[in-house]
């Protein structure tokens, strides 16, 4: 069976202000001419099919266009909801949707029921498991801890005895959308940390022949079967260096696996440069960015006047204008940001209660506090989200 595996759509989202839609549009086209020309079997969406809870008119118009594109295709689709998404929201009209081949899970309670399809091998049952926010559903798993990697666990558990209980050779595909170790993260990726721990061993999902994994922006093979479909637009300057792509997976039989990269269309290319503002407008090896996306990060020990209308007459298409004056490590003046870079909230946290005891850190039950305090105030806000 070949399997076309994307993921983390954001339709409705902008870059740096500049609207999308119809990037988004044309990832869109590429994606069922992909299925038609590869003669694909079924379309897997790994989750953040919206950018968020309640998308823009405009996204809600291009996912419905490309739904019945999809089912004029007779191609099969099953997607899962992410954590941008509102599952009821995007659940909504899943069964009548079904009857026309799209199979949209983003219920945990039917993280069990998979959508069944069938080739010359046999047949191959598709699991989605949607984004498992682990406060909202550890009593619904019964699950021990609140956490992203025991919740995931005891989904699986119910996975794996729905696939035993199913025909001898039945092939398995898992759809997912979480932080698995080993994956690159970008910094286009809302934070789903709980309990401090955000990362979940790829070893959870053993058992399966294929897991479709949504979340993380860029793709990337952990294993042979635990594949990232990354987002097909780049949203973030850290995704300067990803190459957009979606997994074109042919499952043989016994569960075999075969997978290639099938390039996504790319608006306009991204470009960082970093240095002193003369230098960046006098170097003629930047010639190559004129027509790109530009993040610049000036060096320069003294702001320069007009910065901005002095890159976009060279860079016109500058979108982010950074500044990181050349310092000595002991200058008074360096960049509270920059001591910040790479810590957690609860890393700035506990460093805040040191520095007002006079170097006495926090002790375990008040690290414990702290982590439940910023679990609480996050959940908030998606229990915040999904309420209609």
């Amino acid at each position: 069976m070949r399997i076309l595996h994307t993921s983390d759509w954001h339709l409705g989202r902008s870059f740096h202000r500049v609207g999308l839609l119809d990037a988004q549009a044309a990832f869109l086209d590429h994606l069922v001419t992909t299925v038609r020309t590869h003669a694909v079997d079924a379309v897997v969406v790994a989750g953040d099919v919206y950018d968020r809870a309640v998308p823009p008119l405009g996204a809600v118009d291009l996912f419905d266009r490309a739904l019945h594109r999809l089912a004029d295709a007779g191609v099969p689709t099953v997607m899962i909801s992410g954590n941008h998404d509102s599952a009821r929201r995007l659940g909504v009209g899943a069964g009548l949707l079904g009857r026309a081949g799209i199979h949209l899970r983003t219920d945990p309670a039917h993280c069990a029921t998979p959508v069944v399809l069938t080739d010359p091998h046999g047949e191959v049952a598709f699991y989605g498991l949607p984004y498992l926010e682990p406060a909202l559903v550890r009593d619904a798993f019964a699950a021990p801890k609140a956490d992203h990697e025991t919740v995931l666990t005891a989904a699986m558990e119910r996975v794996r005895a729905d696939l035993a209980a199913r025909p001898a050779g039945t092939r398995s595909v898992v759809l997912a959308h979480a932080f698995v170790a080993g994956g690159a993260p970008s910094d286009s990726e809302r934070d789903i940390t709980v309990g401090g721990v955000a990362v979940v061993p790829a070893g959870v999902f053993d058992g399966v022949d294929y897991v479709a994994l949504g979340h993380l922006h860029g793709s990337q093979r952990l294993t042979e079967r635990v594949r990232y479909a990354g987002s097909p637009l780049a949203y973030s300057f850290s995704e300067a260096t990803h190459r957009k792509t979606m997994w074109l997976v042919d499952l043989g039989p016994g569960g075999a696996i075969e997978a290639e990269r099938i390039n996504c269309p790319v608006p306009r290319a991204l470009a960082r440069l970093r240095g002193r503002l003369d230098d960046l407008l006098a170097d003629e090896t930047l010639t190559r960015h004129e027509d790109a996306w530009i993040e610049a990060t000036l060096t320069d020990a003294v702001r320069p006047a007009e910065p901005m209308a002095r890159l976009t007459a060279r860079f016109p298409h500058t979108l982010s204008l950074v500044f990181d004056p050349e310092r000595t490590d002991d200058d008074p003046l360096a960049s509270y940001a920059q001591r910040l870079a790479g810590r957690t909230d609860q890393q700035i946290a506990e460093d805040f209660v040191a520095h007002v005891r006079g170097g006495s850190g926090a002790d375990a039950d008040e690290r414990t506090v702290l982590r439940d305090a910023f679990d609480d105030v996050r959940v908030d806000a998606t229990v915040r989200e999904v309420t209609p």
